[in-house]
């Protein structure tokens, strides 16, 4: 007996064997399709309830990845009617040209999360998730976003994802050509995975390194030498945003100056390298959670920060949610 007729005979830890290998990167396309980390929680515990409850229906006529996929991208696709896109604050409006620190958080703004890495993520995996490509999936309608990922990033066929969408393949024909249109305008020429592995882990280390400490010194000409001129710095669910290397030059007294002490982990988001921002009332004091920093490189400079201020995603990222006083060499 195999795990699907095991698991329609209800025995025990089947189904389990059956959707596990596929549970990350079933959890990554509902990441890709809702733009949250927490969304896809939600949506792929109900996916493969539905998928549970469905299994009696499954004639096998397709392989299981497939069936999982439709119940996956059709759980998703219901959840972007509901709730529509999430935004950056790219989104929102032009960019600051000074710095603006009565600058609340906007909670009613649906915003654009982070999704932390695993070990195991393919080459493939975390370039279909940097930040840019997600950011740019929720510009699309639903059923154009899932056309694209389920065409482009999974390789179903075009005649596959109408029978998954329930639709015709000239449909899905035409969603792929007004989607591919839309990411092509907003995503750079190349990938953040490409630029990585042409500066080697080595080199993008380095730069993480200098970047957090330039922030843990104050040392604001270190922190600026490491940004392209047209840079652009977001801290979502702050509304407001910086473009240009003056702009961030100006901000950057914030979090140089005017935060008493930092202390940072290197982690990685959507394939990109970034830190785990600790922030304290003095060296000596604990380091709470403050943000994660996502970098996203132009060659060997940072060409774009987005602060994710949320001291939630530490524990996503398995991260200690305290940090003691910094440890002085005597």
């Amino acid at each position: 007996m195999n795990d699907l007729e095991a698991a329609r005979d209800g025995e025990d830890g089947a189904f389990e064997r059956l959707v596990g290998p596929l549970r990350r990167e079933l959890h990554a396309h509902c990441y890709r399709m809702l733009g949250s980390s927490h969304d896809a929680d939600d949506a792929l515990q109900d996916a493969l309830l539905r998928a549970w409850k469905g299994l009696a229906r499954f004639e096998g006529r397709s392989s299981v990845r497939s069936w999982l996929y439709t119940v996956a991208t059709r759980t998703c696709l219901d959840l972007v009617e509901q709730r529509g896109r999430r935004a950056l604050p790219m989104d929102l409006g032009p960019s600051s040209n000074r710095v603006v620190l009565d600058n609340p958080p906007l909670t009613e703004i649906a915003w654009l999360g982070p999704y932390a890495d695993q070990p195991g993520d393919s080459y493939e995996q975390r370039e279909s998730v940097q930040l840019a490509f997600v950011a740019a999936l929720q510009h699309l309608p639903g059923n154009q976003r899932a056309a694209l990922l389920l065409f482009e990033v999974l390789d179903f066929s075009a005649a596959e994802i109408a029978e998954m969408m329930a639709t015709s393949t000239a449909s899905v024909n035409s969603a792929l050509q007004r989607a591919r249109r839309v990411i092509n305008e907003k995503l750079p020429g190349v990938s953040q995975q490409s630029i990585q592995r042409e500066l080697g882990d080595a080199r993008v280390r380095d730069i993480v390194t200098q970047y957090s400490r330039a922030l843990e010194q104050g040392d604001s000409e270190s922190f600026i030498a490491l940004l392209t001129k047209d840079v652009t710095w977001s801290m979502p669910p702050l509304g407001h945003w910086y473009a240009g290397i003056e702009a961030a030059a100006s901000f950057s007294v914030v979090p140089l100056t005017m935060c008493p002490s930092w202390q940072h982990r290197t982690v990685t988001m959507n394939g990109q390298p970034a830190v785990a921002g600790y922030l304290g009332v003095s060296a000596d004091s604990d380091h709470f959670p403050w943000s994660v920093d996502v970098l996203t490189l132009d060659g060997d400079k940072i060409a774009g920060i987005t602060s994710f201020i949320d001291p939630t995603l530490f524990a996503l990222l398995d991260l200690p949610l305290l940090l003691g006083p910094i440890q002085r060499i005597r």
